[in-house]
């Protein structure tokens, strides 16, 4: 049935993924909603929130201000924070709200920006999107509006897109962080790697507006540190015997296909990649599989004659009857907080 989630809960919504790619930019972010869907961001799909400060609030819009659109009180509340708080920029986050009443973002921005000293920006999210989307739609707000300036290419720099913790299912390392002030300077890259569909979009921005080429890559993987490692790969591709096998992975699309050439590498026979987010065609290899629903997973599996899979483990679930090999590579937007720790081979 059509939406039916028996096993899995519901993944990371697209303004979950608007506020992980602003979470330690030094901005002020509004989420435009009544509560809920900021007290579910900052209680189950930000890792980061319980061991680091951000300026994450809700709109706190009650009934009638949603029905009566009252875009002023939100700007008032937004001039308060900005007055109090010193940050680098406001941005405002849509959630199924705004989307049901029609916000006019592009208003509510000018509105904003005349009452607050600073720049705003706006993240057109609905709700009804997964994390990826928000994502992508906030890389591209913030580099279309504050990347402007062509700027000398500095030799060696390298801007990572898609490296937060809903793409990489963990703390990004400390170099490969976005931090505002390479969101101002971002033509001086030399070149721009994204490490999940989530930046694509913005990569593309970046080349059309200043020519910095991009690759698409998923350097975590050879990581030297042991635990990255263990989580992303690197140590359960070295112990599990791939020579011969037929192997599904299922995760990120550029973390997938990056395991998949590990995993050809190594001998597999055999190595199809799917996933429950974006799928850039630009990216995909024939036989490669979108899911959308429980039944997608099942189907693919008991019917793809597969001796090992690879994903998150609340996947196994679906296919308690599978009696190959899983290996456990935790994906936070699927899992979060369950099981989003190193990873187990079974």
């Amino acid at each position: 049935m059509r939406g039916l989630r028996k096993y899995l809960t519901p993944f990371a919504p697209d303004q979950s993924g608007a506020v992980s790619v602003l979470y330690e930019l030094g901005g002020i972010v509004v989420v435009c909603d009544a509560g809920g869907c900021t007290g579910n961001i900052c209680g189950f799909d930000e890792p980061r929130w319980h061991r680091t400060r951000s300026a994450v609030f809700s709109a706190g819009l009650r009934d009638m201000d949603a029905i009566m659109g009252r875009d002023d009180k939100l700007v008032a509340e937004l001039a308060d924070a900005a007055h109090k708080i010193t940050a680098n920029f406001a941005a405002v986050v849509g959630t199924p709200v705004p989307s049901v009443i029609g916000t006019d973002y592009h208003a509510l921005r000018r509105m904003a920006e005349r009452k607050c000293d600073l720049p705003v920006i706006t993240i057109d999210t609905t709700g009804m999107e997964l994390y990826d989307v928000g994502a992508s739609k906030a890389y591209v707000e913030l580099f279309d509006r504050f990347a402007t300036e062509k700027l000398p290419v500095r030799d060696g720099r390298v801007l990572y897109l898609g490296a937060n913790p809903l793409d990489l299912s963990r703390i990004p390392p400390q170099e490969m962080s976005l931090s505002f002030d390479e969101v101002v300077h971002a033509s001086e890259a030399e070149r721009v790697m994204v490490v999940a569909p989530s930046g694509l979009a913005a990569a593309k921005l970046l080349q059309r507006r200043f020519g910095t080429p991009y690759d698409v890559g998923y350097p975590l993987l050879g990581a030297g540190d042991p635990c990255e490692a263990a989580h992303d790969g690197q140590t359960l591709l070295d112990e599990v015997p791939w020579a011969g096998k037929r192997v599904l992975v299922v995760h990120q699309q550029v973390a997938a296909n990056a395991i998949r050439d590990a995993i050809r590498s190594r001998g597999a026979e055999r190595v199809v990649c799917a996933t429950w987010f974006m799928q850039a065609p630009e990216l995909t290899q024939e036989g490669d599989v979108r899911l959308r629903e429980e039944d997608d997973f099942e189907e693919l599996v008991y019917q793809g004659d597969f001796d090992v899979l690879v994903g998150d483990p609340t996947l196994w679930r679906i296919v308690s009857d599978f009696d190959g090999m899983t290996v456990d590579l935790p994906q936070f937007p699927v899992s979060g907080e369950l099981v989003c720790q190193a990873g187990v081979v079974t």
